[in-house]
């Protein structure tokens, strides 16, 4: 790198650590597509790699305040981003697999459950989370996917326990209206 390149990098990573949306903009214009070919590589999917690319750099931007200038560049920090993410996204499939699996076992008629009518369910509550203000969706993430209770996600995401509590009761309630309606209009 010139001496050019490691000013306008550090310029760069200084206006987008202070909120600047433009470098924002830039930093996705010069990163996404390195974001995108990891997560596709790993996942190959390419609504999965989409999905992934699309939190990373989310989690960028809402989480750019704990960003070091001093100790990484930001196309490392964003590779470090992309590789956990990548990670959840595995350990939901390993799970989905996992609750399938034990339906199958447990299903009283001995049938085999439908991987699609199940992976449907799972996509449609996903959509539906996607849907939340972006803390409340890391909340429901947590709870459905991650499993983890109310005290284990104040504690991951440093929130008070009443704010999680009362992040779950209104996306559920958000989600349970939104689900009601869509199958109302099926029905009929």
């Amino acid at each position: 790198m010139t001496a050019t390149d490691v000013e306008d990098e550090s310029r760069l990573c200084l206006a987008f650590v202070a909120g600047d949306e433009k470098a924002l903009a830039e930093v996705y214009s010069r990163w996404a597509s390195l974001v995108y070919t990891l997560a596709l590589r790993s996942l190959g999917d390419v609504g999965d790699a989409e999905d992934v690319t699309q939190k990373v750099f989310v989690a960028a931007w809402t989480g750019r305040g704990k960003f070091d200038v001093s100790r990484a560049r930001l196309s490392s920090w964003l590779v470090g981003i992309t590789k956990n993410k990548i990670a959840d996204t595995h350990e939901a499939r390993a799970r989905i697999r996992r609750l399938q699996q034990e339906l199958a076992a447990t299903s009283s008629l001995g049938e085999r459950v439908s991987e699609e009518i199940d992976l449907a369910d799972t996509l449609l509550v996903a959509d539906e989370i996607a849907r939340l203000d972006p803390e409340a969706q890391r909340v429901m993430r947590l709870a459905f996917f991650d499993d983890l209770t109310h005290n284990q996600i104040a504690v991951r995401l440093e929130l008070p326990l009443g704010t999680v509590k009362s992040h779950i009761r209104r996306s559920l309630q958000k989600m349970r209206s939104r689900l009601e309606a869509t199958y109302a209009t099926r029905r009929s």
